[in-house]
């Protein structure tokens, strides 16, 4: 079965941006790297004169990364459906 998709012009674009290529650059880093920093930093073994900046960094390459995922996860889900 083949299944064609048509979306619009603005996912299009998001896809194609630069944004996209360093957001699937990040998407390792809040998976695997993410987690271990916050753990090394928290047993102050990870630049512990960074850790105001390292800390919450990776909290949030942890939670924003996702969120863009689901965002055009729902926009293709949604093509899907019409």
């Amino acid at each position: 079965m083949t299944v064609t998709v048509e979306v619009g012009t603005r996912t299009v674009k998001m896809i194609r941006s630069p944004i996209y290529v360093l957001v699937s650059a990040f998407t390792g880093v809040s998976i695997t790297f993410a987690p271990l920093f916050i753990y090394w930093s928290g047993k102050g073994t990870f630049f512990p004169q960074y850790r105001w900046f390292v800390v919450p960094t990776c909290f949030a390459i942890a939670y924003l990364v996702p969120i863009f995922y689901f965002r055009l996860g729902s926009l293709l889900a949604t093509a899907v459906r019409k």
